[in-house]
């Protein structure tokens, strides 16, 4: 097959839509706690639908993970490992920089480390990328795409000075910087991992091509890989949390035991990669306080009839479903747009952080959670699309320049 990167970055774009859009679902679960609805959408987004595509569209699935070396396989989970791991200091990012500050360091590092590292860890990057004309190229892109990323954290920052004061109390609870810089810095070189985890799982790809699988399903394997390690700690800190919480029962029974069962103001372990938008952030945080103060002035018997209330548990299942399944169609369209980009697959991390949050952001805007920003903010968030969708014109540029040469 040959490549083409434009090919290559519309299929990015595909999975910056998916990614951008999961969490739409998620907004009309009911009546359960953050992490109920999060580990019943993740066994979607991490075993059933990477295996059920990988089993649907490669060759031999279970004899290549089989043939493949223990070393190769414990590499490419042990990454998944660590990008669950950066979710766990991801929320401690917003609490000592805010929602604006705090994403716009993660994402800036998380596409920083996830793009250069491994051509600097394979040796190729003074050869193949400061060497060459479309290298040179694409880590124009890359800059360009840092900047977006830079606007796009002081656009959110203005829109937080729109704010009331109790609103911001609530967006920034404890700011430290120092602290911040430290915690965002481990978090958005964990939640780099994945990219890490995906290199890490080439030899997967050369044996399921091996095996018969046409070249644009290649990833698939690696991802049932990677997500399994994911999985893993999302797994243990979900269930953590619904032991400490009391939630566990959610998942059985309609009967809700709480009125306010949901959204305790706990760590969420959703990373720069999957995180939702900072909009929806916003928007999850000022209804739960409209939630707890409607509790606050209810009477006793009304309280107690609200805890007897229904759970619609099959609606919320399927959004669990859908939203997981969306989840993991940004990877689906990933591991595609990487075998169109040649010899610089390693941009395609790039490509994928820059259309997550073109596509977050058109949600948000959407959605009208812009309104009332101002006008300063509104030009910020418009320089900031228009350099993302730059930087993945010049990064597919560069690598069709790298197919020429």
């Amino acid at each position: 097959m040959n490549p083409n990167p434009v090919i290559g970055v519309l299929y990015h774009w595909l999975g910056g839509l998916a990614s951008g859009s999961f969490y739409v679902p998620y907004r009309g679960v009911k009546r359960w706690a953050w992490e109920t609805f999060w580990l019943a959408g993740g066994f979607f987004s991490w075993i059933i639908a990477p295996w059920s595509f990988a089993l649907l569209m490669t060759r031999d699935l279970l004899p290549v993970l089989h043939e493949t070396p223990g070393t190769v396989f414990f590499w490419t989970f042990f990454f998944g490992l660590l990008w669950g791991v950066g979710g766990l200091t991801f929320g401690l990012t917003m609490r000592y920089l805010g929602l604006s500050l705090g994403m716009a360091v993660v994402l800036g590092l998380c596409a920083a480390f996830g793009t250069l590292i491994p051509p600097i860890f394979r040796g190729e990057f003074m050869t193949q990328v400061v060497g060459t004309v479309s290298g040179r190229i694409i880590l124009l892109g890359i800059f360009v795409c840092l900047l977006g990323i830079a606007a796009a954290g002081v656009a959110g920052i203005c829109k937080e000075r729109a704010m009331s004061p109790e609103q911001q109390k609530v967006t920034i609870k404890e700011f430290d910087l120092k602290k911040g810089v430290g915690v965002a810095t481990l978090s958005g070189v964990m939640s780099a991992c994945f990219a890490y985890g995906l290199a890490a799982g080439d030899p997967i790809k050369a044996l399921t091509i091996k095996h018969g699988t046409p070249d644009l399903w290649q990833g698939l394997p690696v991802l049932v890989v990677v997500l399994l390690g994911g999985f893993t700690t999302n797994f243990i800190w979900c269930v953590a949390l619904n032991i400490r919480n009391k939630t566990g029962y959610q998942y059985f029974t309609s009967i809700s035991r709480e009125p306010n069962d949901y959204g305790r103001g706990e760590t969420i372990i959703e990373t720069a990669v999957d995180a939702p938008s900072r909009e929806v952030v916003e928007h999850m945080t000022s209804a739960r306080k409209k939630r707890q103060s409607s509790v606050a002035v209810e009477d006793v018997p009304a309280s107690r009839r609200e805890d007897r209330a229904p759970v619609p548990m099959l609606a919320n299942y399927l959004l669990c479903a859908l939203a997981g399944t969306t989840w993991y169609f940004q990877f689906f369209f990933y591991s595609m747009g990487e075998t169109q980009m040649g010899k610089y697959k390693f941009s395609s991390w790039t490509l994928h952080m820059a259309s997550i949050i073109i596509f977050s952001s058109l949600w948000g805007i959407g959605l009208k959670e812009w309104k009332g920003a101002g006008v300063q903010a509104g030009r910020l968030l418009a320089l900031a699309l228009l350099l993302l969708v730059g930087s993945t014109v010049i990064v597919g540029y560069g690598n069709y320049l790298g197919l020429a040469q």
